[in-house]
């Protein structure tokens, strides 16, 4: 998936040590760059920031999901896929009609969220807030953070169970070993610093534990003027495609039957230093007039149709 235009852009601002923001769809068609110098106030971000796992207040979304037949129809053919060793882990997503009181600009302002965006430009219309970094790059170093595993905080012995659940380690076992491939595309001495670690995530009217681990490498001092072709060569992210990566694209391509357009694509920001950007996971999107919420979770040979159904709809929420 390669988007030579982008590319040749984003290299030419690194080049020259602009800093820009980006924004760029899960399949690399479509994407938006401008000079921070020189972005609209309508376009709204914030990356890294600080915030609380507590709940403040609770936020009822009315959903309307996929049936279980037509997700378990889904499901089951992956697990054929699997069967037939064209794929040993697919992030396998959908989208859900949603109602709200609330306007995608109030979500983006009352959302507590590590990264959020707020995106409305020609006929894209969206707000993510996203707990999942991709990469940052800071003092020719650079750094992934793949999440894959989610619990309800309030199961007992939540953490333990989800450090020791068979599936949940293969799958972010194969997650993490797909990263530290795609990094060593870009980068020398790669190497896992930190490996399943928990963190905790507001999700609404629950709190979730959430997986993830720490790889990082180093580049060349020029990095700069290869950003484009860094982030062409990590994309899409790991976390939300699969593994092999190419085949698992191919094979949810078929399946999903609906464009994720930016939807885990990625966002970020170089500021002539650094770089730091995030996978655009939980994401409203608003098609004519009608609210979509678009969420998913990594299926693998160990997985259980109606728990990966269940985890589907536990990922739509409003982290107020």
């Amino acid at each position: 998936m390669e988007n030579k235009q982008l590319e040749e852009k984003l290299n030419k601002l690194g080049s020259n040590k602009e800093p820009f923001l980006f924004i760029i769809s899960y399949d690399l068609k479509e994407f938006y760059v401008e000079k921070l110098s020189k972005l609209p106030s309508n376009i709204k971000y914030k990356l890294n920031a600080k915030h609380t796992s507590k709940i403040k207040h609770k936020t009822t979304l009315l959903k309307e999901p996929i049936s279980f037949v037509a997700y378990k129809k889904k499901f089951d053919f992956l697990q054929e896929q699997i069967k037939m060793g064209n794929s040993y882990l697919l992030n396998l997503t959908a989208k859900t009609k949603i109602k709200t009181e609330y306007s995608l600009d109030e979500i983006y302002d009352k959302v507590h969220s590590k990264f959020k965006l707020r995106f409305k430009k020609d006929n894209s219309n969206f707000v993510c807030f996203s707990p999942e970094r991709f990469i940052e790059i800071k003092k020719n170093k650079i750094y992934t953070h793949p999440m894959k595993g989610t619990i309800d905080s309030s199961i007992p012995n939540a953490q333990a169970k989800i450090l020791g659940d068979i599936k949940e380690m293969a799958e972010h076992t194969m997650v993490v070993d797909l990263l530290r491939n795609d990094l060593s595309i870009v980068a020398s001495k790669v190497r896992v610093d930190k490996f399943r670690y928990c963190e905790k995530i507001n999700a609404g009217d629950k709190k979730l534990l959430q997986i993830s681990s720490k790889i990082s490498g180093h580049l060349e001092e020029n990095w700069h003027e290869k950003i484009g072709t860094i982030l062409a060569s990590l994309l899409p992210a790991g976390s939300i495609t699969g593994t092999p990566k190419k085949k698992t694209i191919e094979i949810l391509e078929e399946v999903e039957d609906y464009n994720r357009d930016f939807y885990t694509g990625v966002f970020g920001v170089y500021d002539g230093k650094s770089l730091d950007s995030s996978v655009m996971i939980r994401f409203i999107e608003e098609q004519v007039g009608v609210l979509y919420y678009k969420s998913g979770g990594g299926i693998t040979s160990d997985s259980k149709v109606n728990l990966e159904y269940e985890e589907l709809q536990d990922k739509i929420y409003l982290p107020f």
